[in-house]
């Protein structure tokens, strides 16, 4: 809601601070297989790697960070002179399927997926999603940039200056979500750094039984809708309009709703 920055660099000599942060990068997607089970491997093989090196349980793993690739004209153009099929043809759709993608292979890599379900299947079925994945596409890249914050298993967490706390928002008006992770903030004491949150037009139509028109405004995209929702509802709870909120939420957090992630600040 408001232009600013948010950096995370390392704390002087390397001291412990209570989070633990790393970046990475999958290899090079050919164009066809941006939003393909072969997209969201690499992020999971990526993903698993990241948290290996960092040296916590995927349990500890509070947000994961991608940017993706989506499908050019260029690039829709590089696979049917190969005599292949694009998955689709509108680039605005292809950024969705990068995503879902994406965070499906945070989902795996974080053991979110139900035993029974592989890559294929739930990009296949579309019902999964992943609680701590936050992802979005961009035309500027050919891999995904992967950015993992995670709680420091080596600090005592009374002990820790920076947290981070995260869970799922269930729709764009889920104060409840939000109220508890302030409650928790409110109990240690701590002062909000920074709101990292996803936020996505119901694709039911509907919000608590009551239709909403985002997805059918000829005016306003529904995902800036949503941003704008998700936004004054975040900012008017923290009381803080310089917010990370991103649209398309497709498998990060239940259809509707979105992951968030706060992190604060324990004197």
């Amino acid at each position: 809601m408001s232009p600013h920055v948010t950096f995370v660099v390392r704390s002087r000599d390397n001291a412990p601070t209570g989070l633990v942060a790393a970046v990475g990068h999958t290899r090079d997607l050919l164009p066809e297989e941006i939003g393909t089970a072969v997209h969201a491997t690499t992020v999971t093989e990526t993903m698993a790697s990241l948290i290996k090196d960092l040296g916590v349980q995927t349990s500890d793993v509070q947000l994961a960070l991608v940017k993706c690739p989506l499908l050019t004209s260029a690039k829709l153009g590089a696979i049917r002179a190969a005599g292949k099929d694009p998955l689709t043809s509108d680039t605005y759709e292809s950024m969705a399927l990068s995503r879902y993608a994406s965070a499906i292979g945070i989902a795996s890599a974080l053991s979110e997926l139900a035993n029974e379900t592989d890559v294929a299947s739930a990009l296949t079925t579309k019902q999964a999603w992943s609680a701590k994945a936050s992802c979005s596409s961009g035309a500027e890249l050919e891999d995904n940039h992967i950015f993992v914050l995670a709680t420091d298993p080596s600090v005592d967490a009374s002990n820790a200056r920076l947290r981070a706390a995260s869970r799922p928002m269930n729709d764009a008006i889920d104060a409840e979500a939000v109220l508890s992770l302030l409650a928790q903030i409110k109990h240690a004491k701590g002062r909000v750094l920074q709101v990292f949150a996803k936020a996505e037009a119901d694709p039911s139509g509907t919000i608590h039984g009551s239709r909403h028109t985002m997805n059918t405004d000829s005016d306003i995209h529904s995902t800036r809708h949503a941003r704008a929702a998700v936004g004054g509802l975040l900012a008017g709870l923290t009381g803080d309009t310089q917010l990370y909120v991103s649209g398309g939420a497709e498998g990060q957090g239940a259809p509707g709703g979105g992951s968030l992630c706060v992190v604060y600040e324990v004197a």
